[in-house]
C-alpha cells in the first residue's frame, strides 16, 4: 500500500468507527459510560492479537523490538484515547449522535500544529487552509445560530465534546509517534504491533479500575457479550486501519480526512436513530467535502 493508500485506509477506518460509535452509544444505556468505554478495549484486544498473528504469519516478519520512545508514545495515545472515549459517550447522552461526532471532529487543527512541532510531520499552507475549511464545516453543522453560549453553560456538550476531540487528537499524535519510533518492519507490522500493545495497556488499566471502583459495570459488559464483542471487533478493525493510515502519512492528513466520518454519522443518525437532517447540516457537509478535496489536492 503506497501513495494515497492512506486515503483508503482512513475511509475504511472512518466507516468502521461510525458503526462502532453507534454500537457503543447503545451499550452506554445498558451498562453505563465507563462500562461501555472499556468494551472497545477489553473485547477488542483478542481481535488485535489475531490481526498481529495473521500479519506475522503472512508477511513472515518478526514483531519489531519496542523502544522507550515507542512505549512512551503508546502510553500517551492509550491514556488519551480512554479519556476521549469516555467523554464522547458522556456527550452522546445529551446530544444527537451526529452532533456529538461533529464536536469530536474539531481536532485536526490541533493535531496538525502539535504533530508538526513534536513529530516533524510536514505542514504546508494549503494543508492548513484545507484543515481550516473542513473544521469550519464541522462547526457549521454542530452549532445552531444563537445557541453557542447556551451550549457552553454548565459544562455542556460543547465543552465535553471539544475536550474529547482534543484528547482524540493527542491519541493520534501518540500512536503515530509510537509507530514511527519502532526501529524495524514495514508499515503493516509496525501499525499492528502498536495496535496490540495499546489495546493491551488500555484493557489492563481499565480492568484494574473497574475491579477496584465499578465491578458491576465490568460484569455487565459480559452479560451483554454479543454487543460487547461486536463493539470490540469494530473498534479493533477501525483502529487497525487508523494505525495503517498513521504509518503512511502525517497524523494531520489522517485526522482531516477522517472528518468524512461526520457525513457517515449523519447517515446513521438519519436512518438508524431517526434524527432529522436540516439545511445547515447539508451545507456543513458540503464545506467539509470541499476542505477534504483541497487536502487531497495539496498532497505531493
Amino acid at each position: 500500500m503506497s501513495g494515497l493508500g492512506w486515503v483508503l485506509a482512513t475511509l475504511i477506518a472512518a466507516a468502521a468507527q461510525t458503526a462502532r460509535n453507534a454500537t457503543q452509544a447503545s451499550l452506554t444505556r445498558a451498562i453505563g459510560t465507563i462500562g461501555a468505554t472499556q468494551v472497545r478495549f477489553l473485547f477488542g484486544l483478542p481481535f488485535a492479537l489475531v490481526f498481529l498473528a495473521v500479519v506475522v504469519g503472512v508477511h513472515r516478519q518478526p514483531v519489531p523490538s519496542l523502544t522507550f520512545p515507542a512505549l512512551g508514545f503508546t502510553l500517551l495515545g492509550a491514556l488519551s484515547q480512554i479519556a476521549a472515549t469516555a467523554l464522547m459517550l458522556y456527550t452522546m447522552k445529551s446530544q444527537s449522535f451526529a452532533v456529538t461526532t461533529a464536536w469530536l471532529k474539531t481536532e485536526p487543527v490541533l493535531v496538525a500544529l502539535v504533530a508538526a512541532a513534536v513529530l516533524g510531520d510536514p505542514l504546508t499552507l494549503p494543508m492548513l487552509v484545507a484543515i481550516a475549511i473542513a473544521t469550519a464545516g464541522v462547526l457549521l453543522m454542530s452549532v445552531k445560530p444563537g445557541t453557542l453560549g447556551a451550549m457552553w453553560q454548565d459544562g455542556g456538550p460543547a465543552l465535553t465534546g471539544l475536550l474529547a476531540g482534543l484528547l482524540f487528537g493527542l491519541s493520534a499524535i501518540g500512536f503515530r509517534g509510537a509507530i514511527t519510533s519502532l526501529p524495524t518492519g514495514d508499515f503493516l507490522i509496525r501499525a499492528t504491533t502498536i495496535l496490540a500493545l495499546s489495546l493491551a495497556l488500555q484493557a489492563t488499566l481499565l480492568c484494574i479500575w473497574l475491579l477496584a471502583f465499578d465491578r458491576p459495570a465490568l460484569l455487565a459488559s459480559f452479560r451483554v457479550w454479543r454487543q460487547s464483542l461486536g463493539a470490540g471487533f469494530l473498534g479493533a478493525f477501525a483502529s487497525q486501519f487508523w494505525f495503517i493510515g498513521f504509518s503512511l502519512t502525517s497524523a494531520a492528513n489522517v485526522r482531516t480526512l477522517a472528518l468524512i466520518e461526520v457525513i457517515f454519522a449523519q447517515g446513521v443518525a438519519r436512518f438508524v436513530f431517526r434524527q432529522g437532517l436540516g439545511a445547515r447540516q447539508t451545507l456543513g457537509m458540503a464545506v467539509i467535502i470541499a476542505g477534504v478535496a483541497l487536502l487531497l489536492r495539496s498532497q505531493p
